[in-house]
């Protein structure tokens, strides 16, 4: 028996690739700055500043194989949590088989399902709907290393060197997702790219002065002064794990978070040392 902690299920994107003014737009996740050049046929081409790299894992397939994030570096990789039970992961899937033939020789496709219960449940259903990409089933190493997907469904879009690129919360749109994929894979592209720097665009607390607690930040030891500026600090540095949330709203959401704590550590020694 496979258990798992069912995550949320999102019916509307949250993070994503966007419709501007009527024309494709492709959201890229990016640190530093990167390019974006158009072309006179009306295409842009994304040459990308630093991205986070996509922690490398290994794991067993449904199918018994062995899959290693590193052994695709190539290709464009899309790994997409779902479940079998979740509406709009469902729905989606039509459209990722679709993608996976179409961009065979360039894309590959990791599902990783989230479902509670037995993985002859999950394997049924990938026959069912003749699923031709490679799924595996969560685990708790993934959920470590993945702790910023907090909803189903969630989508990582990463280039061809391993860097994440995309985060898309909610059910996909087919037609940006492909436009991401030739983009990525050097295929060309009508689309405008939106580039979307987390050290900038991070999304953070909207009254940080007022935040009563930072799980695992001691507040209780500071005067008002030196805890509003830690505060502001903590509400103004992106949290590095890819969720485009700032340190201190990371931390509040997902406590769990393996690197907003080291980020918010340093950030206490250097603004109040003496603070355990």
């Amino acid at each position: 028996m496979f258990r798992a902690k069912r995550r949320t299920v999102v019916t509307v994107t949250a993070v994503v690739a966007v419709l501007l003014a009527g024309a494709l737009a492709v959201t890229f996740l990016t640190q530093g700055k990167g390019n974006a050049a158009g072309n006179s046929d009306g295409t842009v081409e994304y040459q990308p500043g630093h991205r986070p790299l996509a922690p490398d894992f290994t794991a067993t397939s449904l199918s018994g194989a062995t899959i290693s994030l590193s052994s695709y570096r190539g290709n464009t990789v899309v790994l997409n949590f779902w479940g079998s039970w979740c509406p709009p992961c469902r729905a989606e899937i039509p459209d990722l088989i679709a993608l996976q033939e179409k961009y065979r020789d360039h894309l590959v496709i990791v599902g990783i399902s989230e479902d509670e219960g037995s993985v002859d449940t999950v394997k049924r259903f990938v026959a069912e709907h003749k699923i031709n990409y490679p799924i595996v089933m969560s685990t708790p190493q993934l959920r470590r290393i993945f702790p910023a997907v907090m909803a189903l469904p969630t989508t990582l879009v990463l280039d061809r060197d391993g860097n994440l690129t995309q985060k898309n919360v909610g059910m996909l749109n087919a037609k940006e997702t492909e436009a991401a994929t030739r983009l990525l894979t050097g295929l060309k592209v009508n689309a405008e790219v939106v580039k979307v720097d987390p050290n900038e665009k991070a999304v953070g607390l909207e009254n940080p002065a007022q935040a009563r607690e930072i799980p695992g930040v001691d507040l209780t030891k500071l005067s008002g002064d030196r805890r509003a500026s830690l505060l502001m600090a903590l509400n103004q540095e992106a949290c590095q794990c890819g969720c485009a949330l700032t340190v201190a709203k990371c931390r509040i959401d997902d406590p769990s978070c393996p690197l907003s704590m080291p980020q918010a550590r340093t950030i206490v020694e250097k603004l109040a040392p003496s603070t355990p």
